[in-house]
């Protein structure tokens, strides 16, 4: 059966394409020949011109590549809050979130935090959607525009709460792969027509620990690490003064994900809502990513002095906070609006839509860790 035909870019797009592939070939050829995988996806994702998300590529919701919580509903955004209302006044009452994408999510909290919330930061490395995201909130919650401020980068001290809704995966992984005995580094090389191919080196000594310790030794048997992730959350807990850290993205435990039957790991394309499984097909045009390993980001954090509050489902997190109390509210069962709601809802809880595979986890520094999102079904002992 053959797979469906990808969308075809157009010339603007294809031309940035290109211009990226001659890029990497590039530092493919001046790196000996090989470079890791997880210099590609960097390259790929955030190369400063031409890369996916830093380059001019719609993105997000029916005409881009992905669809996330916040746009299918503002229900989503409005549970999110009920949590953050009890934690933000035991803060200097910020918000700092990483990767807004279009600025649903902060248009949500920001209207329904506004008593509460003193200042609300978006970090952004897309100049495309930073703008985005300005229109989106100006147009949204004009009033409230001063208490909005969007960085490219870190702060060197956080205040207050930190949140990432499919921030983690967009970072660039590692590929490791045990065959005949030997632990490889899987990266990306060139064929004689200068076309990008799979290609495998040893792998480097700071790298073989985490593997021997995480992937089984199965002939054959590949998966990623995810050292890129980790270090982020350890500079937020080095820079994190008092607040908490939740973060909500897709994945598993360290058992589930490398449990031996998932032996070719979790990396995926998405271009134009379909699932794309080769990453060297429209690169630059297409959003590459990795699944979670939540054990890994909760050692990092707990190594660095945070307190791990929970770990759970997203449907167990959203239903502790009340959303189908917030979906009642939308009107008769019968009407347009509720329905509408509802559909939404469902994508959110279902355990065969993102219920079940997207996860929360929360960290704090002197906060309260008594937290509702986490009051029933929480997921700490299996980190």
């Amino acid at each position: 059966m053959n797979r469906p035909t990808l969308p075809a870019p157009g010339p603007e797009a294809l031309a940035a394409s290109q211009a990226l592939c001659g890029l990497i070939q590039q530092r493919i050829q001046a790196n000996h020949g090989f470079l890791p995988f997880a210099d590609f996806m960097q390259l790929a994702l955030y190369q400063p011109q031409y890369g996916y998300y830093s380059g001019g590529a719609h993105k997000i919701g029916a005409a881009g590549d992905f669809i996330t919580a916040p746009a299918l509903t503002p229900l989503f955004g409005q549970t999110l809050a009920v949590q953050l209302q009890s934690l933000l006044p035991q803060t200097a009452g910020n918000i700092y979130e990483f990767g807004a994408g279009t600025g649903e999510l902060a248009a949500q909290l920001i209207g329904k935090l506004s008593g509460s919330l003193r200042h609300y930061y978006i970090i952004e490395v897309s100049p495309d959607l930073a703008e985005r995201q300005r229109r989106h909130l100006a147009a949204a919650l004009p009033q409230h525009q001063h208490q909005i401020t969007w960085l490219t980068e870190l702060s060197a001290e956080f205040d207050g709460i930190v949140i990432g809704n499919e921030v983690l995966d967009a970072m660039p992984c590692d590929i490791v792969r045990y065959q005949s005995g030997q632990w490889q580094l899987i990266g990306v090389g060139l064929d004689v027509n200068q076309q990008f191919q799979w290609q495998s080196a040893p792998l480097p000594a700071e790298l073989l620990p985490a593997a021997q310790a995480l992937l089984p030794a199965i002939d054959g048997y590949t998966s990623e690490l995810h050292l890129h992730q980790q270090a982020f959350i350890r500079t937020l807990a080095q820079r994190l003064t008092r607040g908490a850290l939740l973060f909500i993205d897709y994945g598993f435990d360290a058992a589930q994900y490398y449990h031996p039957q998932r032996n070719g790991g979790t990396l995926i394309g998405h271009y134009r809502h379909h699932a794309v499984h080769n990453p060297f097909e429209h690169i630059g045009l297409t959003d590459l990513t990795c699944h979670i390993n939540f054990t890994a980001i909760a050692e990092a954090a707990c190594q660095a002095g945070l307190d791990l509050i929970g770990y759970t489902t997203q449907a167990a997190f959203l239903l502790n906070l009340g959303l189908t109390d917030l979906l009642a509210a939308q009107g008769e069962p019968e009407s347009q609006a509720y329905i509408r709601a509802a559909t939404a809802c469902q994508t959110l809880l279902a355990p065969q839509e993102m219920g079940e595979l997207f996860k929360v986890i929360a960290f704090g520094r002197d906060i309260d860790p008594d937290w509702p999102g986490f009051a029933l079904g929480d997921l700490c002992h299996k980190l």
